[in-house]
């Protein structure tokens, strides 16, 4: 199960709701529903089979839409899937919706549908932009922007209530191997062995400066349950904290972690990447939200369980 997927699992089977879950276990397993594993049922599949989708759509009330390939590495080694993911899924879901007559639809977009941000923090009405097609990167910003227009427009004509939220830069345990945090821990256990004394030189990318407001995982959750319990119809929403935080503070905080202190050496920064993103979360605050785990604790609950299953850690 994907790592936002079985965090809303947990929370809507702890709310009292009934789950199906469709998953092709591309980046994940069953275990990450953790105590909640025998309350859900499990449909496996894949969601650019629209057959397979019609199946696990028809008898709900409503779909929450968050299939897609996540992981910047993946966005430029595999453009082509993260696309065919990306909008063959969608037009599977809302053709399998409009045939079962689901009357509620929620959709995961991105922050990176609108890249770099004309002002921070970012409210949701900035515009959405594509700063190079060349770039393979953009095969994942680009099948968010077009999940946003089919949502909107299917969603006027064919839908009771129809919901985007764009989640921005969760983390916690079992987020996958192919985020910052993750990756900072995993190098940091291993230089702390190459260096058993003395600060740890550190190389990173970019110089350091470049900020994120990091959401908790459980946070996360809360929030996009607001959005189910009081969302307007055709709302765009950002799921986030205005904590914002440089990388070069991050990997200091993981060097803490290890009880360590690090000497950061920049490096070239990947092209494509945005200097700055924290959102703007004063429309889902209206609806009763409010981040609560601080990014120090979240940090030292993610680090520990990264330090921990190190061993499973993809070699490269």
């Amino acid at each position: 199960m994907g790592f936002l997927g079985s965090a809303l699992s947990r929370a809507l089977v702890r709310s009292g709701r009934q789950v199906r879950v469709f998953d092709d276990g591309f980046r994940g397993s069953e275990e990450r529903l953790g105590d909640v594993k025998g309350d859900v049922e499990i449909v496996r599949g894949d969601v650019r089979d629209a057959a397979a989708v019609a199946r696990a759509v028809a008898g709900v009330d409503a779909v929450c839409h968050l299939a897609f390939i996540n992981g910047t590495r993946y966005f430029y080694e595999m453009p082509t899937r993260v696309l065919e993911v990306g909008v063959k899924g969608m037009m599977n879901v809302l053709d399998a919706c409009l045939a079962s007559g689901v009357g509620e639809l929620y959709v995961a977009s991105s922050s990176e549908v609108y890249h770099t941000a004309p002002v921070v923090p970012t409210p949701e009405n900035v515009p959405l932009t594509i700063p190079d097609p060349l770039n393979p990167r953009y095969s994942y910003a680009g099948g968010k922007i077009l999940s946003e227009l089919l949502t909107i427009n299917y969603g006027r004509e064919h839908f009771r209530r129809a919901v985007l939220f764009r989640p921005h830069n969760v983390y916690g345990p079992q987020m996958g191997w192919e985020h910052v945090i993750p990756e900072l821990v995993v190098r940091m256990r291993a230089l702390a062995r190459e260096h058993p004394q003395g600060a740890i030189p550190f190389p990173i990318q970019g110089t350091g400066a470049e900020t994120r407001a990091f959401l908790f995982v459980d946070d996360f959750a809360a929030g996009l349950l607001r959005l189910i319990e009081g969302a307007e119809h055709l709302g765009i929403y950002h799921i986030g904290t205005t904590e914002e935080v440089a990388i070069a503070d991050v990997a200091r905080a993981v060097g803490g972690y290890f009880q360590r202190e690090i000497a950061i050496v920049p490096g070239a920064l990947r092209e494509g990447g945005t200097p700055r993103r924290c959102p703007d979360i004063s429309k889902l605050a209206a609806l009763g939200f409010a981040p609560r785990v601080p990014f120090a604790e979240g940090l030292e609950i993610t680090a520990r369980w990264y330090d921990q299953h190190a061993s499973e850690a993809p070699r490269t």
